[in-house]
């Protein structure tokens, strides 16, 4: 059987903007996904933190889409800065006070979804660990000691992703 082959990744070309208008509408657009990526950040991690993760789930394609639009922008108005930097200077420096802002609510956004995979990983490991000792013969071995659990004698776990 022939295997489909996957399309090549779309490439876009990023073009600067050629106006001082331009420049401005990319600048309000940027804060605008700036500022909806900041909200459905904090609402992830509000989520994660009380447990709810099959609703935090839920928010992903709308913060891939979101997170997306943010890089083009960035990319754009990279692509753009001399012209800021002549036409709007101070449009430009609040909209990096905003993102030194978004870095830090995403700093606290990762720890927390770092801490929910290192807490759920914890426990599958623990219940792995008590699965391998409830299956391992209560007996002493040669030593004279209880036998510990072999890493043969580890057992498959089944997880549902469906939270």
């Amino acid at each position: 059987m022939a295997r489909a082959k996957s399309a090549p990744p779309v490439e876009t070309k990023i073009t600067p903007a050629v106006n001082a208008a331009e420049a401005q509408a990319l600048v309000a657009h940027l804060a605008e996904v700036m500022e909806s990526l900041l909200r459905t950040l904090e609402q992830e991690t509000a989520l994660v933190r009380a447990g709810q993760l099959s609703d935090a789930a839920a928010l992903e394609q709308s913060k891939n889409n979101l997170a997306r639009s943010y890089m083009d922008d960035a990319t754009r108005l990279k692509a753009s800065q001399n012209l800021m930097a002549r036409t709007n200077p101070g449009q430009f420096e609040a909209l990096r006070r905003q993102h030194d802002e978004f870095h830090a609510l995403l700093q606290i956004n990762l720890a927390v979804l770092a801490t929910a995979h290192a807490v759920s990983e914890g426990i599958m490991r623990g219940v792995a660990d008590e699965l391998a000792r409830k299956n391992t013969p209560q007996a002493y071995g040669a030593s004279g000691r209880t036998a510990t659990p072999g890493p043969g004698s580890a057992q498959p776990l089944a997880v549902s992703r469906v939270l």
